[in-house]
């Protein structure tokens, strides 16, 4: 069995994410989701959908990158 390096649970059922050359060790998709999921550099909402990376810094969207004055973000749908 295996912890889970969010909430500490030791579960038999515990999964890897291997993700920039570290290895992370969860128990749930909402403790991977926690752990892993970039912020909104503007509303700071988790991104767990597509969201949109531009210059290095993340948004969850098309409307908050142009908010924080980034020029020429559409969203795709």
């Amino acid at each position: 069995m295996a912890r889970c390096e969010v909430c500490g649970n030791d579960y038999g059922m515990t999964f890897e994410v291997h993700a920039q050359g570290a290895v992370h060790v969860f128990d749930c998709f909402s403790c991977a989701i926690h752990r892993m999921a970039p912020i909104c550099e503007h509303c700071r909402v988790q991104v767990i959908g597509q969201g949109v990376e531009v210059e290095g810094h993340w948004y969850c969207g098309a409307h908050c990158a142009r908010a924080e004055g980034k020029a020429g973000i559409v969203d795709r749908v």
